[in-house]
């Protein structure tokens, strides 16, 4: 691979979690764990890009020794912007800087457990010929065992299969997004958001480093495992 520009994105609102990107997760500020392990995979420091549009981040990562290229305008910094249009942002923002890149991996600060050689890993899976490697842990639950829909009338029934599989080994396996690591086509990305991606390989987390901090709970859960060094 080559030409690989590394974002992470950080919105300064928070509802979940308020100022968490900022937030000491055992006495770090959150998005340096995503820093740390972008300057360990990037061959150069300037391809990482911290996409912010809250100058209290973007001190807190020029803190770290990262410049941040950018504060991203209102309109990348409602409720209402999704990661699609911060991603395009970021490349069209280097090519109007007379540089281009072709594959973007995408590190969000609410996976600080992953590790360095959890990006390597996916970026080892990834080739030109397919849109994007995510990274994935097994499901919470399986539609062929455990996850169940409602018809017309109201009465549950197994979301997918005929329901006789009695020991969930036996189910076929199924995946999560865990949202740790993304290695993106920008070609792709330039064509169509990620959900409409088809040519996905996934590459797998262990739970314990799948945590995604969305409430007080997932901080607390994230903040022992680091403290007692369980990972």
């Amino acid at each position: 691979m080559s030409n690989i520009l590394y974002v992470i994105p950080a919105r300064g609102g928070s509802k979940g979690i308020p100022g968490k990107n900022i937030k000491l997760l055992a006495g770090k500020p959150l998005i340096t764990y995503s820093i740390d392990v972008a300057r360990q995979v990037a061959t150069d420091e300037t391809d990482i890009c911290v996409s912010t549009d809250d100058e209290k981040i973007a001190n807190v990562a020029e803190s770290a020794g990262i410049k941040v290229p950018f504060i991203r305008p209102a309109w990348l910094a409602t409720d209402t912007c999704g990661t699609y249009e911060v991603l395009i942002h970021a490349i069209d923002f280097y090519r109007e800087q007379g540089k281009e890149y072709d594959t973007m991996v995408l590190l969000q600060p609410t996976s600080p457990l992953r590790t360095a050689d959890d990006v390597r890993g996916a970026m080892s899976l990834y080739t030109p010929d397919i849109d994007m490697v995510v990274s994935v842990k097994e499901a919470a639950t399986n539609p062929y065992y455990n996850a169940y829909e409602a018809d017309a009338d109201g009465f549950l029934h197994i979301s997918k299969g005929d329901g006789h599989y009695t020991r969930r080994q036996d189910a076929p396996q199924v995946w999560e997004y865990n949202g740790a690591v993304y290695v993106i086509n920008v070609a792709s990305l330039r064509q169509m958001k990620l959900g409409e991606f088809r040519r996905r390989r996934f590459y797998v987390m262990p739970s314990a480093r799948s945590i995604d901090l969305d409430s007080p709970t997932d901080w607390l859960i994230a903040e022992t495992l680091i403290n007692n060094k369980q990972l």
